[in-house]
Order: structure tokens, then sequence, then C-alpha cells
């Protein structure tokens, strides 16, 4: 078998995937790593496999999984690896999916009722790891809203830990759009804030319904139009002396909580 280059034309299209337009125009996207790789072909469309000789050896079990699976898989030179990559330290093994993201519609059809909806996310870190916490909880779906980073990009994707490939992602640009159509499935809107009207530790009666929280942007937060139209602005206790939370850990603690309360058992029936 042929090892391809950097100079390969299957090589120089995949490698164009780094960039979100030409993600958006093919519909097409790269996972990277062992556990990306792995989750992909378990749960996305994989077009092809791209692997150093050494990657092969070190991930012979993913690779022998995509062939079983009838997934071509390709050897390439370390320096077409590294081209694929946007990565210090390339792993060598990335394949070559179709986009996950599916319509706002969609991530709700399933009465749902604990949504993770991220507002203007700019970290692709901080959306990946978001996207992890509410795979971990047990959340029915993600949705980006307003100006928020593809889910696709490489460092979402490896943050998100293979969770991109678990549970409905969805964007959507109108923000308020996506309010009212959580609000008309019957899904209740709570925004994290500094100066919520209640407090977390507080908020179990609350947290037992459908819910679906609001996460503002890493530097400036939600925008005061967007927090005033959720049902409920939520306040996280801070009792040491640190100022605020970042988004990524504020999803965390209010998303547990929400999963906590709603996957209580019942008590026992006096």
């Amino acid at each position: 078998m042929d090892t391809l280059t950097e100079r390969t034309p299957r090589v120089v299209s995949a490698v164009k995937l780094l960039r979100a337009a030409d993600r958006r125009k093919a519909g097409r996207f790269l996972a990277e790593g062992e556990n990306s790789v792995g989750e992909a072909l378990g749960s996305a469309t994989v077009h092809e496999v791209f692997v150093t000789a050494a990657a092969a050896d070190r991930y012979r079990d993913v690779v022998a999984r995509a062939r079983d699976l009838g997934v071509r898989v390709s050897t390439v030179t370390d320096r077409a690896a590294a081209r694929l990559s946007d990565t210090v330290t390339p792993p060598g093994l990335v394949a070559v999916c179709d986009t996950v993201d599916v319509t706002l519609d969609v991530a709700l059809s399933a009465n749902p009722r604990l949504l993770a909806v991220p507002v203007g996310i700019g970290e692709p870190g901080n959306a990946g790891t978001v996207i992890r916490v509410a795979d971990a909880v047990g959340a029915d779906a993600v949705v980006l809203a307003g100006d928020s980073v593809d889910p696709h990009n490489g460092k979402c994707v490896r943050s998100s830990a293979g969770s991109v490939f678990h549970l409905p992602l969805a964007r959507e640009r109108d923000t308020g759009l996506v309010l009212d159509t959580v609000r008309d499935a019957g899904v209740q809107i709570l925004a994290t804030a500094a100066d919520g009207d209640v407090d977390l530790d507080d908020a179990d009666d609350l947290l037992a319904a459908p819910t679906a929280w609001l996460f503002g942007n890493e530097a400036h937060g939600l925008d005061p139009e967007i927090a005033a139209r959720a049902d409920h602005r939520v306040r996280i206790p801070i009792r040491g002396r640190a100022e605020s939370l970042n988004l990524a850990t504020a999803a965390a603690i209010c998303l547990y909580a929400s999963a906590r309360v709603q996957h209580r058992a019942p008590g026992p029936i006096a």
C-alpha cells in the first residue's frame, strides 16, 4: 500500500477541513486521536482514516476496527499527519467524518428534560468541556446559541473526549428563536447570574422540572436582554474569595445539580 504525502489530493482535501468554511461546505470534519476516532467509528459516518506507520502500531485496535467496518484506512507520512493536525504533537491518527450537528427541532424532538444552552461561547475548549459534561450528566442535547464556536473545531472535538458523537448538538444563531422553541417544548429556562433571584442550593423543587440552562459568553456573560427572558436567574453560591467561576465550571455545577434532582430515586410512600 502506498504511503500518502501532504501533496496527495485526498490529504490536501482533508487538510481543508481544518477551516470552518470548508467544513460547512463539505459537511465533513476531522476527528483526531485514539479516543475521538474510536468514538466516531461507533457513532458517526466515517469516510476515511489516515494513520502513520507508528500510529498504526500504537492504535492497532482502532485501525483494525475501522477496517472491519469497511472504512478506508490510508497510511500517511509524518509530515502529512502534521498537516492534518492542529495540535503541537500530532497523534498520527485522523478520521474524516460527516458533521454531527442537527437542527434545533431535531434536538428538541424527544421531550427533553435537561438541555445545555451555551450562548455566544467562543472558546472551543470550553465548548467541548460543556458538551462532555452534558453527556456525563445524561442531558438530552446541547444547543449552541448565538455566535458560538463550531463544535466540529478540532480543539472542541478533543475537549469533548468523544462526547460530540454521543448526544444531539444543534447550532442556531438566532438566540431568540432558541428560547422560543425551548419554551414551546415545555422546558423552563434558567440562567446563571451572580445577582440571581434563586440560590442554587435552594432550587431543588425548581430543578425537578424539564430545564434548559443558559450559560453566557466567557468574557461578558449573558446579555441582559437574554437573561431577562429566562424563567428564573440562578446564582451559584461562592463562599470563598473567588470573584467568579469560569463558564465550563459553572455549567458543570448547574447541570450536575439538575441531574441529581431529576434522577433522584423517589422516597418511600407513607
